[in-house]
């Protein structure tokens, strides 16, 4: 019943044209608002799957670590035990350590990551090569794959280079003798291609063989740094972590892609809720118009309210009216605002009309990807906006209809 009257009164010709007009802005203010809320956080929605994308061809689905020190051991039977969880795809063992690459003058610091066979199983760096192969050699003949950035820094194309490279790398990660000299082990190495998937990476990051890496390193049989493991059904990861976590024991630390990047992804998450919060504001600005809509709404029905009061409306019957309507206003800006979205969206998506600046991503367009939860939140944000927005303006409509009833 509430909602006939609500619907009523903002359908039907009011004595003063403003009533209308301002009605309009409001409706107005929160189709514009919806939109520019569903369509920020769908671009940020696009941002962060491109960077999530790009941060899982190198990072793996469950990585393993030592608690304490750089070195962890693993014996044959832990990995043949790990090896036969059900749901663990492909194990790969690996050892990294800081290392300095040279080429004559031309030298850079990286994060030498020498990796076993099954490494190209469980990570993406392979299919992100933009030049060369994929190669890393053996022990005697090591080869390296070098992040595009690293390429850059030591002045060669890793595809055509015919002179080896120096590698420096100290001996022992567990502990460092007294004579650097005695501390710093030499070798060469060969290049056999150049990667590109994020800065974070392509500057950091040098690829080899782990046989060649322990040897320099002087590390046992039985001793890495790090298990990396990709999982036959993402959604059992966490499942898979805890199994792994009691079959190896408290020494050591098994983390999830996401664990992995944890900063990484609460700051991307941080970002969005900020920006949120702000562009509500474009909708609490909207919500002062209905404020005003339904203030002259109610001294427009003012006889109105006496009549239903007459026939026995009580106070929250009357307060129901004027906040249906503040509602149904919102409501009708909200459904206006979420069909403008889906319609910019689509042309986005479809004919790439916003461009990025400045030619240096690896898009050129801003990347739009539309959440059903970003429009439940939204439609949820605008019903409390106008509940709390046509309150006063409905109890002032309550408390009137008791003045009049007294007089």
């Amino acid at each position: 019943m509430n909602f006939f009257f609500a619907w009523r009164y903002f359908n039907a010709k009011k004595s003063t044209n403003a009533i209308n007009i301002i009605a309009w802005i409001s409706i107005t203010a929160f189709t514009f608002g919806t939109a520019v809320l569903i369509l920020v956080l769908s671009v940020f929605n696009g941002f962060e799957g491109l960077v999530k994308s790009l941060y899982s061809s190198f990072y793996t689905d469950l990585k393993i670590f030592p608690i304490q020190g750089k070195v962890l051991t693993l014996t044959e039977d832990q990995l043949r035990k790990i090896k036969s969880v059900k749901g663990i795809n492909v194990v790969s063992l690996l050892v990294e350590e800081k290392a300095l690459l040279q080429n004559g003058p031309h030298q850079s610091i990286v994060s030498l990551k020498g990796v076993d066979s099954n490494y190209q199983n469980v990570s993406g760096v392979s299919k992100n090569l933009i030049n060369g192969r994929f190669e890393l050699g053996n022990e005697s003949q090591p080869m390296v794959v070098l992040g595009a950035g690293i390429e850059n820094a030591l002045a060669i194309q890793s595809d055509r280079n015919v002179l080896p490279i120096l590698v420096h790398i100290p001996k022992k990660i567990k502990g460092m003798n007294l004579q650097l000299s005695e501390n710093i082990s030499t070798g060469a190495v060969f290049t056999s291609g150049a990667f590109s998937i994020q800065s974070d990476f392509d500057n950091k990051y040098a690829i080899t063989n782990l046989s060649f890496v322990k040897q320099m390193l002087g590390l046992q049989k039985d001793e890495f740094t790090a298990v990396e493991i990709s999982v036959s059904n993402i959604d059992l990861t966490e499942k898979l972590q805890k199994n792994i976590a009691e079959l190896l024991g408290e020494n050591y630390l098994v983390q999830t892609k996401f664990q992995q990047n944890q900063d990484l992804y609460s700051i991307m998450q941080a970002e969005k809720w900020v920006i949120y919060a702000v562009l509500c504001l474009i909708l609490i600005i909207a919500a002062f118009n209905m404020i005003g809509t339904l203030t002259m709404l109610v001294l427009e029905k003012k006889k109105d309210i006496s009549v239903l009061h007459a026939l026995g409306g009580s106070n929250y019957f009357i307060q129901k009216i004027f906040l249906t309507a503040g509602v149904l206003l919102a409501i009708i800006g909200g459904i206006m605002g979420m069909l403008l979205a889906l319609i910019m969206a689509w042309l986005q998506v479809t004919f790439k009309l916003i461009p990025l600046q400045g030619g240096s991503f690896l898009i050129d367009h801003f990347p739009v990807q539309l959440q059903l939860v970003d429009f439940l939140l939204v439609g949820v944000t605008i019903f409390v906006i106008a509940i709390l927005a046509s309150w006063i303006p409905s109890k002032k409509a309550a408390n009137q209809s008791f003045t009049l009833r007294t007089d």
